[in-house]
């Protein structure tokens, strides 16, 4: 069970995340998690650069390491980069001295503010933790160095008010398209996932959405 629209509920409950942006522009914020990946990342970065469009990845560690050539072409084209934890923890089963550590290994191939969950599943601890700035002792990728990092930035921790449903396979194209177009409006941050799960759903999906609200009058930036 996941919602499409995040309910305001949620974003009262958590207040400090970020949910979406002003509504006083014509902005969409799309997002892409889980990648980078060849083949699917390349589909996305070729059908952005069609509309103009700048998007936020949010990117698992491992990902990068395995694909840094595709990680570099993100960068390249002007993309926003999001730290998506080094191997896609669920933060409501994982400790938070495990959780943080595997946060920060991604960010060191990161190097961005800005952090999303996966599955959109944090605890308020690891929250604190990570918007306060973290001490843990680590140097580069060996996470029981002896000394201390002091001064690793605050990160912004964004959630969306748009859900695609790309990564639900039981979902037709069609219907992970409506779901885009029926609930993003100004300033909505919209999840996709640049993966190979999520790649029929996104590949019909994406050039819609983006034609859709180009002709509306949207830009489409980066967070």
């Amino acid at each position: 069970m996941y919602l499409v629209k995040s309910p305001l509920l949620l974003k009262w409950y958590y207040p400090s995340l970020l949910w979406n942006m002003p509504r006083t522009d014509k902005v969409i914020y799309l997002t892409f998690d889980d990648g980078p990946i060849p083949n699917v990342t390349d589909f996305v970065l070729k059908t952005l650069k069609q509309f103009n469009a700048k998007a936020t990845f949010f990117c698992i560690g491992d990902n990068i390491r395995k694909n840094p050539d595709v990680f570099q072409r993100v960068k390249d084209e002007g993309h926003a980069i999001g730290n998506h934890t080094f191997n896609h923890l669920k933060g409501w089963k994982t400790d938070d001295e495990t959780y943080i550590q595997n946060a920060l290994k991604c960010q060191t191939l990161t190097q961005t503010n800005l952090f999303r969950p996966p599955y959109g599943r944090i605890k308020k601890s690891q929250i604190a933790k990570l918007v306060t700035g973290y001490e843990l002792s680590v140097v580069g990728l060996n996470l029981h160095a002896p000394k201390p990092v002091t001064n690793n930035p605050q990160l912004k921790i964004v959630m969306w008010d748009v859900l695609s449903g790309d990564f639900d396979v039981k979902l037709s194209p069609e219907k992970c398209y409506q779901n885009v177009i029926k609930n993003a409006e100004n300033g909505s941050i919209v999840v996709f996932h640049d993966s190979l799960k999520a790649f029929e759903r996104l590949k019909y999906a994406l050039p819609k959405v983006l034609t859709y609200f180009t002709e509306k009058g949207f830009r489409f930036e980066g967070l």
